[in-house]
């Protein structure tokens, strides 16, 4: 029977205090799977373009540990690229994600992979007693992950939780532009059968500050319109939004030619303004699913294994 290996990716972008004590807790559990089941593995940090001492700590952890791999970004290119890359060069037949925070808790690996070995494609975990402010992530958080559940059909609980698990083909399936890790598992297409979620208790950052703000809410709503014609045919749609673009500027420029002429201006105004929206969407959406096929064709990471 061959031996199954378990590839650990965790991005990392100024994180050199948490980093130690992520890889001592994730290889300590991963050492237990070896010795409990027998099952091989790799950490794969990725430097996502950091400031401070984040690749001089990785490379000393490195150096001591062979099981190691660190894959350094040319530039800061966000979590969506930081993960695509670490899914696209995990060599494991599972592969597990988890923030190099310290906020997410590596003992909850054995039980990511405990869901896989039940016949699951994707675990991911869902954070339960969150300490963090209601009204700016935890009320933001849940409204997203509402709204992904409802265009997308896939009612995953916790979205935004980066311990997350899955089958080696799966993560590897698309290249992710900037700001699509917020839809994982969604975005893969996955079935609601096809995933299970356990809780996870999200630990205190112990060193430096959070990346997250209020605007990635904003940022999420928008790119949200677009998940759903990805997962149907984005090169397809792409050319229908960039249709319906055009088509209802021409539409608007036809109704401000009936709102300076005719006398009724507030009833073509309300037109106008509905158009005008319409386009807007439009564009949104035909931008998205542009820049998302175009991130499947160039790639969205350029890295160096050290």
């Amino acid at each position: 029977m061959a031996v199954m290996k378990i590839s650990l990716i965790i991005p990392v972008h100024n994180e050199e205090g948490n980093i130690p004590v992520v890889y001592r807790e994730a290889r300590e559990v991963l050492e237990n799977l070896k010795k409990e089941k027998n099952y091989e593995y790799e950490i794969i940090f990725i430097n996502d373009g950091s400031s401070d001492g984040t690749l001089e700590v990785l490379k000393k952890i490195k150096k001591a540990d062979r099981r190691v791999r660190v894959l350094n970004m040319d530039r800061n290119r966000g979590q969506s690229s930081a993960l695509t890359a670490g899914f696209q060069m995990a060599e494991g037949d599972i592969i597990i994600s988890m923030d190099g925070d310290g906020q997410n808790d590596p003992f909850y690996i054995k039980d990511l992979v405990a869901g896989i070995e039940k016949g699951y494609k994707v675990v991911t975990g869902y954070r339960i007693k969150r300490k963090a402010p209601f009204l700016t992530k935890r009320l933001p958080s849940k409204i997203a992950n509402f709204l992904i559940g409802l265009i997308t059909g896939l009612r995953v609980r916790d979205n935004g939780c980066s311990l997350k698990a899955y089958l080696s083909p799966i993560p590897k399936k698309y290249q992710l532009p900037k700001g699509f890790h917020r839809f994982l598992p969604a975005l893969f297409g996955v079935k609601n059968s096809e995933v299970l979620e356990i809780p996870v208790i999200d630990r205190p950052r112990i060193y430096g500050k959070s990346h997250y703000n209020l605007k990635r809410t904003f940022e999420v709503l928008r790119d949200l319109l677009t998940i759903p014609f990805i997962l149907k045919n984005p090169e397809k749609y792409e050319k229908i939004f960039a249709c319906l673009n055009f088509g209802f500027l021409g539409i608007f420029s036809i109704l401000l030619y009936f709102t300076f002429t005719e006398k009724n201006k507030w009833f073509w105004l309300c037109f106008d303004g509905l158009v005008l929206i319409l386009e807007g969407v439009s564009f949104i959406v035909w931008q998205n699913l542009k820049r998302f096929n175009t991130a499947q064709k160039q790639g969205v990471f350029k890295v160096e294994e050290i």
